[in-house]
This record gives C-alpha cells, structure tokens and sequence, in this order.
C-alpha cells in the first residue's frame, strides 16, 4: 500500500470527520454524516494497520475516531483517559521508534567523555591547550567546588532549579535539532562539561567521590538528554530527507512525534531532579545512593522497551477494539 497515496486520497473525508467531530449543535444530516464516517475511517484505519501501519497516522486517526465515537455515544473524551493513554502508548511509543537515534547519540557523546577524561588524566600538556588552570585542587579536593555544589543550596530549590535548567536543556535541543548544528553543539559542550571534569578528578585520584555525586541522578538525566538529542536530529534529517511524504508534511509530522516526546520527558527530567535534589547530597553510603539512580534508570528503560515496544506493534487488534468490532 502506498501510505501517502493513501492519505492523500482521504485526507478530506478524515478533516470533515474531525470537524463534525469538535461542532456542536449538529443538524440531522451533520449527525448521519459524522456516523458514516467514522463507520468509513475505523475501516481506513484498521487497512492501514493491517497492511502498511505508519505509527504517526495510526494515531492521528486512532485521536479523531476516538474523539467522533464520544461524540456519537453522547460522552466527552475523558481526561485521565487520555492522559494514560499517553504515557501507556503515545510517549514510550514516540521513544522507542526514536531509539536508534538516541542511541547512537549516547554512543557519540559517552565516547567524547571518555575521550576527554582519558587526555586530560594522562597528558599534562591537555590543561594548557584547554585553558584550564594548573592548580584545580579548589575544584576537586575532598569539600571542593564539585561536591559542594550539591550541598550549598536547599534540597527542594535545588531540585527545582535542576529539573527547570535540564527542561530547558533538553527543550532546546529537541525543537533546534531541525538546524541540527546546535544540537551537535549543545550535545558536544555537554560532553565537554563532563569530560574535563571527569579528567580532573581522575587526575587526583578521586574518581570515587565523581561516580558517588554524578551517577545517582546522572544515569536518568543523560538518558533523557540522550532522548531529546536523539529525538531533535531525527527532525532535522526528516526536514533533509522527508521520504515519499512532502518536506512540509513530514517535517509537520516528526514535529508532533517530537513535541510528544518532550512533554513526556518533562516528568522523567523531574525524577532526574528529585534525585539530584535529595539522594545525590544526601548522606546515604555511596553504593546506596548509585542503587537508587540505577534502579530509576532501570525502571525507565523498561517502560520504554516494554510499553514502547508494545505500542509501536499494535496491530488489527486495536483497530477492532477501537470501532467496536464493526
């Protein structure tokens, strides 16, 4: 099935259902109307799941239909309805179809990290060419700048100065990944960030006290940064290489796949704070405190892997479920 021959075909027919949907005071004949096309659209649909599932259209008609059949049986689209629904299918789903972006992503910039880190532990001359100063004993001596940075403010404004500074961050990075450059940019300056310092507490010795203050809330929030770097080039390239759809078409619809993904990263971001604000700086042992962080990164990856994977095979069986079986 050509997907975009398709669409095009109907494209109308599912805008006047998605209108008569949202109108209120329908006459007789809007009324009859709107019951034949959504009777006509859930066959459209399930065909398309069947046969040529493109995951973006799936949910842009499953969202119409969905608002058309409350219309028909008289009921509103429940809110937390539909706020399940997208952490159980639209969010996990976005990011697992986005995977091999992100992941190539992490591989990219945990390489530049260690990149750094391994240069500036072992060469002498690297502080020279960076600009850093000989001395850094401020920065990494034990009660040093890198582990007060955790302590000096309070747990709860940290936390929240934290999640507001990584939104922004990841915000940024998705929405200008379709100029690609500044998120490489942004991406490399991050892996810059992390590397010199990583560099400079290897170099004395305290390679300990990073891993005990970075990894509890590290892991959750580079993996979202990952995400949104990963997410934000997948819609530059889109806007290079649309496929068979129309640049404006494609770019407009990995823009919605996008903004889905950054709504859904605004409460992981906030997990990521959470922990920064409260375990990372607390006095729980060190093994604990990275325990904690794994155990949220672990518990994040499998709701990606599992309800993502989930959502994005969905197939004739939601379509029917969908339409009532009709």
């Amino acid at each position: 099935m050509d997907v975009d021959a398709y669409s095009m075909r109907h494209r109308r027919a599912w805008a006047r259902l998605n209108y008569l949907a949202g109108r209120r005071g329908l006459t007789g004949a809007e009324a009859d109307e709107l019951v034949r096309l959504y009777r006509q659209t859930s066959q459209q649909l399930a065909r398309l799941q069947t046969h040529s599932p493109e995951p973006e259209l799936v949910a842009g008609l499953s969202a119409v239909l969905a608002r058309a059949r409350g219309r028909i049986v008289g009921s509103s689209p429940d809110t937390w309805t539909e706020i399940r629904r997208f952490f159980t299918h639209r969010f996990p789903a976005a990011v697992y179809r986005a995977c091999g972006w992100w992941l190539a992503v992490a591989v990219v910039f945990l390489t530049v990290v260690a990149g750094f880190t391994t240069w500036i532990s072992v060469d002498p001359s690297a502080r020279g060419t960076l600009g850093l100063q000989e001395d850094t004993r401020a920065l990494t001596e034990p009660g040093g700048a890198f582990e007060t940075y955790y302590t000096e403010h309070p747990n709860d404004a940290f936390a929240a100065l934290v999640w507001s500074n990584n939104a922004w961050v990841a915000a940024l990075t998705l929405f200008l990944g379709v100029l690609i450059l500044p998120v490489l940019y942004l991406l490399f300056m991050n892996a810059l960030n992390i590397g010199v310092t990583a560099g400079l507490m290897a170099d004395a010795g305290r390679l300990d006290s990073l891993f005990g203050f970075l990894l509890p809330h590290g892991m959750l929030e580079l993996t979202a940064i990952f995400i949104a770097g990963g997410a934000g080039l997948k819609l530059g390239w889109t806007l290079i290489d649309p496929g068979r759809a129309s640049r404006a078409d494609a770019v407009a619809r990995q823009g919605r796949t996008t903004a889905t993904i950054a709504l859904g990263l605004v409460p992981t971001l906030l997990v990521a704070g959470l922990l920064e604000g409260f375990v990372t700086p607390s006095t729980l042992p060190t093994p604990v405190r990275i325990a904690c962080g794994l155990l949220a990164e672990m518990l994040f990856l499998g709701y990606i892997f599992t309800a993502g994977r989930r959502a994005s095979t969905e197939s004739e069986t939601a379509a029917l479920q969908l339409t009532g079986g009709r």
